[in-house]
């Protein structure tokens, strides 16, 4: 999950999170468009899902939460799991 520069949180899936988080700072064609009005900020949740049907259809169920939810599991989860990702980097 990715937090915008105004606070905005984004959902997807990816097999590498550097790089895709990477891409959605630089923007242009290889980043979402929900980046294109609102930068990405941090990634401020990953989990791991073993393979893409699952991920899919986790992504799914993430969407589906309400603000508040997303933010409970952003709170709940350990930054210690990753190194923190910024679009500074």
């Amino acid at each position: 999950m990715v937090q915008t520069q105004s606070g905005r949180l984004y959902t997807g899936i990816t097999t590498d999170t550097k790089r895709r988080f990477k891409e959605h700072c630089a923007g242009g064609k290889l980043g979402a468009r929900f980046f294109r009005t609102d930068p990405a900020y941090a990634m401020v949740f990953i989990e791991a899902q073993p393979d893409r049907s699952t991920a899919s259809r986790r992504e799914s169920a993430m969407k589906k939460l309400t603000r508040q939810q997303k933010l409970a599991l952003v709170e709940s989860y350990s930054v210690d799991k990753i190194e923190p990702i910024k679009a500074t980097e």
